[in-house]
């Protein structure tokens, strides 16, 4: 008799995957999630909002999965999957909500995908947002067995008056850059590409352990910046670098003007230079240390990169707005 498990889906698996999430998805909960893991969908209530605007992003961890596969560590790339998705719409003023994970795989390892589901839970945590639920693919002849693709989901809200669109911004203004955790979520395909061995040594550890570190969650820190200062706009340096992701805030046609010696590089981009990418692909693929970008008043800078120091963030006065282009010019 020909049954699920011969066809490579094994069930029982799937029930421990489940059994062993759990802790980590509840941890995640407050008082506004409605039911618990195991339902059809997630049940939110939302609250404490006048004029509330939803806002949604949707995101994945790219091939910073096979790095993961290669080291077999796989507690860090579900901060990452959930980084992606909350910076994003962190961009317009939202406080994360809830979020939701896809995991597709070939066959099914509960350890594997518990620890998976584990880095997605301390990412919910670190940005206050609620894992409602989620989806445990196993699809053998599709992906390699040992090889997971993870894609994440999440909703926030944002008061209707206070989304932040890029719409007051004005010449003069200033860029301010809050520090990343290295090379994040993004241009791992040329990443590979030059490093083939992950366990060389790099600044006391092996360059795999470097390559992942998770990308920074900018959530908390942000949000309360917004709560004492006028944020006019802000962009997430994912792919497309500098020069795609920072003219993203501009509503009229400014030029972000960046003077590259404002800020720290981490080791690792330096690195990549030295391995033959250009300077300036650089910037157009990776993040360069700069994993958040704040538009603001120029009387505020000073005030806002002490409040962040304060708060943990290394941060940079990293340039200013000029009329024109709707680009980025590098100093």
């Amino acid at each position: 008799m020909a049954t699920y498990k011969e066809a490579g889906v094994n069930i029982e698996e799937g029930y421990k995957a489940v059994s062993q999430m759990k802790n980590h998805v509840e941890k995640t909960h407050n008082d506004c999630v409605l039911n618990n893991l195991g339902s059809f969908a997630g049940l939110y209530h939302l609250k404490n909002y006048k004029n509330p605007v939803l806002v949604s992003g949707t995101d994945g961890v790219g091939t910073k999965l096979k790095i993961a596969f290669e080291m077999k560590v796989y507690d860090t790339v579900g901060i990452d999957c959930v980084a992606m998705c909350v910076n994003d719409i962190l961009c317009h003023g939202a406080q994360p909500l809830f979020f939701l994970d896809y995991m597709a795989c070939g066959k099914l390892d509960a350890d594997a995908a518990t620890d998976i589901v584990k880095g997605i839970s301390e990412g919910c945590l670190q940005s206050n947002c609620a894992l409602t639920g989620g989806e445990t693919a196993e699809m053998p002849g599709f992906y390699k067995s040992g090889e997971y693709d993870i894609a994440g989901f999440c909703v926030g809200a944002v008061e209707k008056e206070e989304i932040i669109d890029g719409s007051s911004i004005k010449e003069g203004d200033v860029l301010i850059g809050i520090e990343s955790s290295g090379v994040h979520s993004n241009g791992f395909s040329l990443v590979r590409k030059l490093i083939t061995d992950l366990n060389q040594e790099f600044n006391g550890k092996t360059i795999g352990e470097v390559l992942l570190i998770p990308t920074k969650i900018y959530v908390r820190n942000v949000l309360e910046v917004m709560k004492q200062f006028d944020i006019k706009g802000m962009a997430h340096i994912t792919g497309g670098g500098f020069y795609e992701n920072i003219p993203r805030m501009f509503k009229d046609d400014f030029t972000a003007v960046i003077e590259k010696e404002s800020f720290d590089k981490p080791e690792i981009f330096k690195y990549l230079m030295e391995l033959g990418v250009e300077e300036d692909h650089m910037y157009n693929t990776f993040n360069m240390g700069i994993g958040f970008v704040l538009c603001v008043n120029k009387e505020d800078s000073n005030g806002i990169i002490e409040l962040l120091q304060k708060l943990g963030d290394k941060a940079f006065e990293i340039g200013h707005v000029e009329v024109g282009g709707k680009k980025v010019c590098l100093k």
